[in-house]
């Protein structure tokens, strides 16, 4: 299976996602993306991958990140896998309104990181979660995850930044 570079950039931690013109915080809900759902959520409707093609993978796992009150409209989306010691990022994305310049809400990325480091430590690994990056964005990750480049673009998020992630996302 080839790893994808990943290139999402981690615009602000926050405590759950912020309204980035009223700086107003939202409670998120993570959940499992359902089959159904995969079609808000491909090329077509603005986003950069089809999510449907990624669900067809049983491999992985994909979770969908909601405003807790408004569950029907999703705001970033998260591939991974389970592997032995550590969770595997595949794929991460914000939904079309939370990317560019006008981006409706901050924090989405940041929490959908912390989710896999969530994930990580529910299935007894510690906290290790492990991506592929861009080159370009390799120092980025260093600064605003605490993550650690061990060669090829391979970043890897060790327990104590796993835990400050969690501990800024899900109190």
């Amino acid at each position: 299976m080839k790893k994808r570079a990943l290139d999402f950039v981690i615009d602000k931690l926050t405590n759950s996602i912020q309204h980035s013109i009223s700086g107003a915080s939202f409670k998120t809900s993570i959940s499992l993306l359902m089959k159904e759902e995969a079609s808000l959520c491909c090329q077509l409707t603005g986003w950069n991958f089809d999510w449907g093609v990624e669900l067809l993978d049983q491999n992985k796992r994909i979770y969908k990140l909601v405003i807790l009150n408004f569950p029907d409209e999703i705001h970033g989306l998260l591939s991974v896998t389970i592997e032995t010691d550590h969770i595997f990022i595949h794929l991460l994305e914000n939904a079309p309104l939370n990317m560019g310049k006008d981006k409706r809400y901050l924090g989405v990325m940041g929490n959908l990181v912390g989710y896999a480091c969530k994930l990580s430590f529910q299935n007894g690994l510690d906290g290790f979660v492990a991506f592929t990056a861009k080159t370009n964005l390799v120092e980025h990750y260093k600064e605003r995850l605490g993550a650690h480049h061990v060669g090829n673009g391979r970043m890897i998020i060790e327990q104590i930044s796993a835990q400050l992630l969690i501990d800024t996302y899900f109190k």
